[in-house]
């Protein structure tokens, strides 16, 4: 039976919507709708996530559900706007040496963090190098870094050792690592190590005392903010709240997600579940908005320190073990949302490329059985980790079990929630002492444009992204890209490094995909843009 509207305005309404989030397991998220007298004439906007939250430092992980935390919470110098050009955000102005190897830039005026405290230069320089401890893009801009300079409170430069043509597409990347700004006791942590207060310049401050892990997530307008004036585009433009407070809904179970939708307990289901787009569609009340229109793309990555994908010859054979056709049909199945793309680099965008070596996206188990056998293959079990909560995703490990063992391999998989898997992945233990083998996620397009933004081209060991891959001839390649000053040469230098990574089988590419958000109609101004945003967004 179909629960009915939600009405805020009458008692009766209110007890139904208090039963149904019991039934939950989150009646605490009603607490702060019909409990206090104060926000009663509040706009308030609910959403529901992609996926619970547990870990609130964006810098220390990819996960997108943190990248879109952080931007609530913080700003960035730079930003992209939807066409992809790089915009001043923080920053007001800057200056480039003619030998393109000193960089200044000036702040804009009237920068504060939440805790009312300006926003100053060794706030900013302290942020980037942490972000650069973690990020592909920031570590190959550190490498050719000799030294910051803060000669005032509202000045910083960048003395680069040797000329580096993508400073500002480092500074303003979209999504995950973003290089958000924080105050300098937050950004002097080290990356390794999670921040723990979580205090930002940005549009939204972040109510850590009503922050329940697993139901509730929220976030209150930043009185204190001064938007860009220019026109909102991408992650670029005016952040402008018209929206007094932001909840996060955490709910778990996708029917109860698209429940709340329909019955008007949210406002905004981030990520719908494929099967429910049918249902979406018909609903008047529903408007199904794209805010990554340039899609997504699946992977599987594997763990490079441990057997059996140690070995390069084992895992080019559960690549060639992976077909794409079985996972998009499977994962997503809703016609019109899926295409079939070999190349790393997303389909539709710059460095898109056929030449994939030996990857051709059609599941081949008996060459993958024979190259197997020839690397040895003992046998040893692949601890393959599934998200069961993650709609997104949650049904691609049954289909790469089911592909790699007819190709000969042993799989054991393993079902956890989201953010166990984001917190386990970071172990390097053996898959037998809590560690793991292989792991699925997406990507969104603006991640994995090209080789330095790409996460799993990151082949600096230790400091590489989880996986932990060691590549030297990648790593420079990567170095001869960020030198390169036509985009010819760019074009050339991003199919060597996607035909060594095919080489080496970084990851698997296993199908683009588009998942757009469901908004209820009386909710306008959603943003596009490479990441989640929710600025701009007015509520009737």
């Amino acid at each position: 039976m179909q629960p009915q509207p939600f009405s805020p305005s009458t008692a009766r309404s209110g007890r139904a919507l208090s039963r149904r989030l019991a039934r939950w397991g989150a009646a605490a998220l009603l607490a702060g709708a019909v409990m206090a007298p104060a926000m009663a004439q509040t706009t308030t906007l609910k959403i529901i996530p992609s996926s619970n939250i547990t870990v609130l430092d964006p810098i220390w992980t990819t996960a997108y559900v943190t990248r879109n935390f952080g931007y609530m919470v913080y700003d960035t110098l730079f930003a992209t706007d939807l066409e992809g050009h790089i915009k001043p955000q923080m920053v007001d102005k800057w200056k480039v040496s003619p030998d393109n190897k000193t960089w200044t830039f000036t702040l804009r005026d009237g920068l504060e963090f939440h805790d009312g405290k300006p926003v100053t230069s060794e706030d900013v320089v302290a942020s980037i190098k942490r972000w650069a401890s973690r990020d592909t893009f920031g570590a190959q801009l550190a490498k050719v870094t000799e030294r910051y300079e803060t000669p005032d409170a509202k000045t910083f430069t960048l003395v680069l050792k040797e000329p580096f043509g993508l400073v500002l597409e480092a500074l303003g990347k979209p999504s995950s690592n973003v290089p958000f700004i924080m105050p300098k006791r937050m950004a002097d942590t080290s990356g390794d190590t999670q921040i723990k207060e979580s205090i930002g310049s940005g549009p939204y401050v972040f109510k850590a005392d009503e922050f329940r892990p697993g139901e509730r997530v929220v976030f209150t307008k930043n009185m204190r903010y001064k938007p860009r004036a220019e026109a909102p585009s991408g992650t670029a433009g005016g952040k402008n709240v018209y929206v007094d407070r932001v909840e996060w809904l955490i709910i778990r179970d996708a029917q109860t997600q698209m429940n709340a939708l329909l019955n008007g307990e949210a406002d905004i289901l981030e990520q719908p579940a494929f099967e429910q787009y049918a249902t979406l569609r018909t609903n008047p009340d529903i408007k199904l908005v794209d805010a990554q229109p340039a899609g997504n793309q699946f992977i599987l990555r594997f763990n490079f320190l441990q057997p059996p994908f140690n070995n390069e010859k084992v895992r080019r054979a559960a690549m060639l073990a992976l077909g794409q056709e079985a996972f998009l049909r499977t994962q997503v199945g809703t016609p019109g949302l899926t295409r079939y793309c070999k190349s790393m680099f997303p389909c539709g965008t710059l460095f898109e490329s056929e030449q994939t070596g030996d990857y051709t996206g059609v599941a081949n188990p008996q060459k993958a059985k024979a190259l197997l056998e020839e690397a040895g293959y003992k046998g040893e079990p692949v601890v393959l980790m599934r998200p069961t909560d993650n709609p997104t995703i949650g049904k691609l490990p049954l289909v790469a079990k089911q592909q790699l063992e007819q190709a000969g391999f042993k799989v054991d998989m393993q079902s956890m929630d989201w953010s166990t898997l984001v917190a386990r992945r970071a172990k390097k233990d053996a898959p037998s002492a809590g560690g793991w083998s292989a792991f699925m996620t997406s990507w969104t397009a603006s991640d994995i444009l090209n080789p330095i933004t790409m996460a799993m081209m990151n082949a600096t060991g230790d400091k590489g992204w989880f996986g932990w891959q060691t590549d030297a001839k990648l790593e420079e390649i990567k170095v001869q890209f960020t030198q390169a000053k036509t985009e010819a040469e760019k074009k050339k230098l991003a199919q060597a490094a996607q035909l060594r990574a095919f080489e080496t089988a970084t990851h698997v590419p296993v199908g683009q995909y588009n998942q757009p958000a469901a908004v209820r109609k009386n909710v306008s101004g959603l943003v596009p843009a490479g990441a989640q945003v929710y600025w701009n967004i007015k509520k009737q």
